[in-house]
């Protein structure tokens, strides 16, 4: 028997097939276009989406007999608003997760509608990222559009239904709308009155393992599969790579180096950061976790990488770099505004302590090293309502640089453990698509079975120690930028 991970990313959707006994058979990536219309926006068309998965899934089951693959599931990018007419037609592109332009919307809801409000409703508070604003900021923006909604989804959640035709969406994913209660794993009665819409609009609610419904047979057809295949409802990127290493367990903690970066810490109760610096969000196994995230991670590595140097080697560019935790170059990882922990969709990237004997592998350690202070806010904050992190699981694309894994483990100063698949989001929906079939009987048992730690990347004192130094230099940076930051904009402004 087979199973399809479906891994909906801001660059390309990721497709891996697995078969019962979780070995990879065939992993197949297909890019489409971001689109920045303006500074801060950040848009994808779902329609692109549907027609290289489409392509994908063909490429992929290829290698095997078609008729063997039993379930599909997802992964995908999280928050993204995308709206369906009547005729479950687009609307218009889908405004993504990294998306800045709600600034004002979320003043609206953290400020007059009030974030204790806000967090007691949805156990979050109002940020540019997530869905619901967009809803606000799409009403006020182009009313003749929001008029016209019938159906509110999520990226991920329009795969599904393309290949279903049923409305869906999950625990997991939904908690990063703003329209969930996380709590209660339910709609949100005060926020979908104060947003402005009707329940119906919204779609059906799932556990991340369960079945939404079988292939519609002309999809079946087109795609060469049975159209007896499942399609089980999946998760949010993070939740789907933590099913993807194993992250279940209450206190475990993984570290995702993707395009965004993120702090996933499971827990076993729901629990909300009073601070709401920390996400609390719903759980691929039926449990809850809390996140940390940053906007500009993996994405950081490949702008210095492509767009300013000018190399997709990424290993010679790190061959070089022989020594860590002296470095004194800094990098402040804001491309895009920031998230966790400042919150702040006008803060921007920048290098600091440049100087006549600056070496271009110094920036490019600078890079990895910025993204890496960046997380460890987020991991502090954890560590400062109790939880103890003693090890971590590296997933995402940078995690498969030996050097990143290694400046991880001594900022952190943790363990970091690599698993025997760094498939993450993909593996992890191959996995949900299993337990939604019946091969496991939950998802902790297929992760038990399936993931096993391979090495572990140990932190060495005396670079705990150096890295320590420059940490608190890092934390001083951002707050001295902010008066900058607020100027500047104030300039592109006017």
């Amino acid at each position: 028997m087979y199973y399809i991970g479906v891994d909906l990313g801001t660059s390309s959707v990721k497709l891996l097939l697995m078969d019962e006994k979780g070995e990879i058979k065939n992993v197949v990536s297909k890019e489409y276009d971001l689109f920045f219309p303006k500074t801060g926006w950040s848009e994808q068309k779902p329609e692109d989406w549907w027609s290289q998965t489409v392509v994908g899934i063909k490429e992929l089951v290829s290698v095997v007999d078609a008729s063997l693959v039993k379930g599909i599931s997802f992964g995908g990018q999280m928050h993204g608003l995308v709206i369906l007419d009547e005729n479950d037609n687009v609307l218009r592109p889908a405004i993504l997760w990294n998306d800045g332009r709600t600034q004002s919307e979320c003043d609206y809801l953290n400020i007059e509608i009030g974030r204790e409000k806000i967090s007691k409703y949805t156990a979050n508070m109002a940020l540019t990222g997530f869905t619901a604003p967009k809803l606000l900021w799409v009403k006020k923006n182009e009313p003749e559009i929001f008029d016209k909604i019938a159906k509110i989804m999520l990226p991920k959640d329009y795969i599904a239904y393309k290949l279903s035709g049923v409305h869906c969406t999950d625990v997991s994913d939904a908690s990063g709308m703003l329209l969930f209660d996380v709590e209660h794993k339910c709609w949100s009665d005060e926020m979908i009155e104060i947003v402005g819409i009707k329940k119906e609009q919204l779609a059906q609610i799932f556990e991340s393992y369960e079945v939404v419904g079988t292939i519609l047979p002309e999809v079946a057809a087109e795609l060469g599969l049975s159209d007896e295949v499942k399609i089980i409802a999946g998760a949010g990127d993070n939740a789907a790579g933590a099913v993807g290493t194993g992250t279940l367990e209450n206190g475990m903690c993984s570290v995702s180096l993707g395009t965004s970066g993120t702090v996933f810490i499971s827990t076993d109760k729901f629990a909300v950061d009073d601070a709401n610096a920390m996400h609390s969000f719903a759980h691929a196994n039926g449990k809850y976790h809390f996140l940390g995230c940053m906007l500009s991670a993996a994405s950081s590595n490949k702008w210095w990488m492509d767009d300013i140097i000018g190399t997709k080697d990424y290993a010679a560019e790190q061959k070089g770099i022989t020594e860590i935790g002296k470095n004194n170059v800094y990098y402040l990882p804001y491309l895009m505004g920031e998230r966790t922990p400042h919150n702040n969709p006008n803060a921007r990237g920048c290098f600091l302590g440049l100087s006549m004997d600056t070496k271009r592998e110094d920036m490019t350690l600078a890079v990895m090293e910025g993204v890496t202070y960046a997380l460890r806010d987020a991991l502090e904050i954890a560590r400062s309502f109790g939880v103890e992190i003693t090890r971590i699981r590296a997933i995402g694309g940078g995690a498969k640089s030996p050097l990143w894994c290694k400046v991880l483990a001594n900022i952190m100063n943790v363990k970091v453990d690599k698993i025997n698949c760094e498939e993450g989001p993909g593996y992890g929906a191959a996995i949900l698509a299993a337990v939604g079939c019946g091969e496991y009987a939950s998802v902790e048992e297929a992760a038990a079975k399936l993931i096993r730690v391979v090495d572990t990347i140990e932190q060495d004192p005396a670079i705990v120690k150096e890295y320590e130094k420059r940490y608190q230099v890092f934390r001083n940076i951002y707050p001295a930028l902010v008066p900058v930051y607020d100027q500047m904009v104030e300039v592109a402004n006017n």
